[in-house]
């Protein structure tokens, strides 16, 4: 550990430095309102880490990667909705009001927004922790939505922590390495939690929970102390959903974040 709490970390070969203090923020989906407030109210960070899903659902594509793209020491991986934007999957494995969103998003992206996806990978192992949008055992698709499929996912990362998105759920899935499952935990918001020593680990969304809460959700790290400190945040919803009316995004996808469902 070097002075001032950084410690070292690798990717791609290369070792690099980041700071203690790191803001983790997953599922975004094109809300500039929701993220806005996110990183106004997380106050100062070291770096920032992003599980996936900037795009899709919602109003404000590009101007939600211009703001992320301008993260300190940022680390994105590529998300579901992220790669059906860039065609990389066919928008009919979609349900139907997805499916319209992703069209939309589509004919929306810019040049230099479709250049920042198709930079981003599908993995990336840090020092402590492994990020990925949907689970490491395949990172862009399947969703941890129940022990068993948390369970039988610790073989596919070999960091203590791995942290994940694409549920919208804000969940910790704590792991012994004995034969029994994972065992679930749902943090309080607003309290620092020291993690488990082998944990999956899901912030849930900025952009569109789902757990029928519709304040946006994100959490800091620190590496140092090893916790988690959890945050739900109201944003103005009513002008999100005027700006996806006017764009003619779904229905459903405008009423859902009023409910978090």
């Amino acid at each position: 550990m070097e002075k001032g709490g950084n410690s070292a970390y690798t990717s791609g070969g290369k070792e690099y430095n980041y700071p203690m203090r790191i803001l983790i923020i997953s599922d975004i989906h094109a809300n500039l309102t929701a993220l806005e407030t996110v990183l106004h109210e997380a106050g100062k960070y070291d770096a920032a880490w992003c599980l996936g899903d900037i795009v899709g659902y919602g109003p404000d594509p590009n101007e939600c990667i211009e703001l992320v793209c301008k993260l300190p020491k940022l680390m994105c991986v590529i998300g579901n909705h992220d790669a059906a934007a860039l065609m990389q999957i066919d928008a009919d494995t979609f349900n139907p009001e997805a499916r319209n969103a992703i069209i939309w998003t589509r004919k929306t992206l810019t040049d230099s927004s479709k250049a920042f996806l198709s930079s981003l990978p599908e993995k990336i192992p840090a020092n402590q922790v492994t990020l990925t949008h949907g689970s490491p055992r395949h990172p862009v698709w399947e969703y941890l939505l129940d022990t068993r499929t948390a369970t039988l996912n610790f073989e596919y990362f070999d960091t203590p922590l791995c942290f994940v998105g694409h549920t919208h759920l804000p969940v910790i899935y704590s792991y012994l390495g004995n034969n029994h499952l994972a065992q679930l935990s749902i943090p309080e918001p607003n309290r620092t939690l020291v993690l488990p020593g082998r944990a999956i680990v899901n912030p849930g969304s900025v952009g569109q929970p789902r757990d029928r809460d519709p304040r946006a959700a994100y959490a800091i790290y620190d590496e140092e102390a090893n916790t988690w400190d959890y945050h739900r945040v109201p944003y103005d919803i009513p002008s999100v959903q005027e700006r996806m009316t006017k764009a003619g995004l779904p229905e459903r996808h405008i009423q859902r974040l009023s409910a978090g469902w």
